[in-house]
């Protein structure tokens, strides 16, 4: 790639990202199709593997990133990456929902509350992670991304637990909240795809295209924007953690609003946080790959994007449990919180390099 032209690198990235927006819509629209067919949508391998499928993007870059040692991009990604799908729901609050309410008000629920609780934690674990010696790397694996990983996987369980049995009224739905269950975009689609004549064969074989499209086009993405950023000025941190985790993060743009514009309000905020708690899993194959201590080395910057995702995602829990009623913009005063903090917190990582 350093050999090429700067437009050609430019096209490339840009073509790369219309792909991936493309084949994320997809895998979307066929993952829901295939969870609702095959029961997996509240079961915990359905999770796993609705977690595995939206984050295909990411999974590519970072496995790509780490292949080739970039691991300042690998890290930036991921934990740019969950600062910015937080912002997403920023987008979805403004332009998804039709009631004149906010997409917390909506989606009030001690489940989500719990997602988001999760995602905090696996971020905690990366800080303290991060301060370990890189000499703790044993069989290409350090016990920081064993923690998250065992972290993410028993608070999974949990939350599969409590999506069926939370001891409180109503499964820990708030009251006024939406109408329909959580999950009702599946169903939605898997009814629109059925009356089209979309067989359950054809589903599948739509979603692996859609699945090698997008890992080819994030690693060709990975690879051609680092170059052409970088001849620009762009750091690989600061690349990783904008522009390369924006592009990634342009699926769960559009499923999000798909959902919130469908009444399943739930959902498109459980996608943004099952997303981001699945992230700093893919700190374990970066280290198994690269078969280099991650975390240890990671920058100043990547710990500021730790904990500015933290502070967005705190900052929605707060919402889910005050729910907030009026709106200024079409959006809660929990969604303004949060582009705030987050145009502020690009100025302190701009800052720090």
């Amino acid at each position: 790639m350093s050999g090429l032209p700067s437009w050609l690198l430019l096209l490339i990235f840009l073509g790369s990202a219309a792909v991936i927006w493309v084949s994320g819509v997809q895998l979307s629209d066929t993952t829901d199709v295939l969870a609702e067919r095959l029961h997996l949508g509240s079961a915990l391998g359905g999770l796993i593997v609705l977690a595995v499928a939206t984050n295909l993007p990411e999974i590519a870059i970072t496995v790509s990133a780490a292949a080739s040692h970039q691991i300042d991009v690998a890290v930036g990604n991921i934990l740019g990456g969950i600062a910015i799908q937080t912002v997403v729901l920023v987008a979805l609050d403004a332009f998804g929902v039709r009631v004149r309410k906010p997409l917390t008000y909506q989606a009030a629920s001690l489940v989500l509350v719990l997602e988001g609780a999760l995602v905090v934690l696996v971020l905690l674990i990366v800080v303290a992670g991060a301060q370990l010696p890189a000499s703790l790397l044993h069989f290409r694996v350090t016990p920081d991304v064993l923690l998250i990983t065992a972290a993410w996987v028993i608070g999974l369980l949990l939350i599969n637990r409590a999506s069926s049995s939370l001891p409180w009224s109503d499964s820990g739905d708030a009251p006024d909240t939406q109408p329909e269950e959580r999950g009702v975009r599946r169903k939605k689609k898997e009814s629109a795809a059925t009356k089209r004549g979309v067989s359950t064969a054809r589903a599948a074989l739509v979603f692996g295209v859609a699945a090698v499209a997008t890992l080819v086009c994030g690693v060709l993405m990975e690879r051609s924007g680092d170059v052409f950023f970088g001849n620009i000025g762009l750091s690989g941190v600061l690349f990783g953690s904008t522009v390369l985790a924006a592009a990634t993060s342009l699926p769960e743009l559009s499923t999000g609003i798909t959902s919130a514009r469908m009444g399943d309000y739930q959902l498109s905020i459980g996608d943004i946080f099952g997303g981001n708690a699945f992230l700093p899993v893919l700190f374990l194959p970066a280290t198994i790959i690269s078969g280099a201590a991650v975390l240890p080395n990671a920058h100043r910057s990547d710990i500021y994007l730790t904990a500015l995702g933290a502070v967005l995602t705190i900052v929605y829990i707060a919402g889910l449990i005050f729910r907030p009623r009026r709106q200024y913009g079409r959006m809660g005063p929990d969604s303004i919180a949060v582009l705030v903090l987050y145009a502020l917190g690009v100025v302190g990582l701009v800052a720090l390099q």
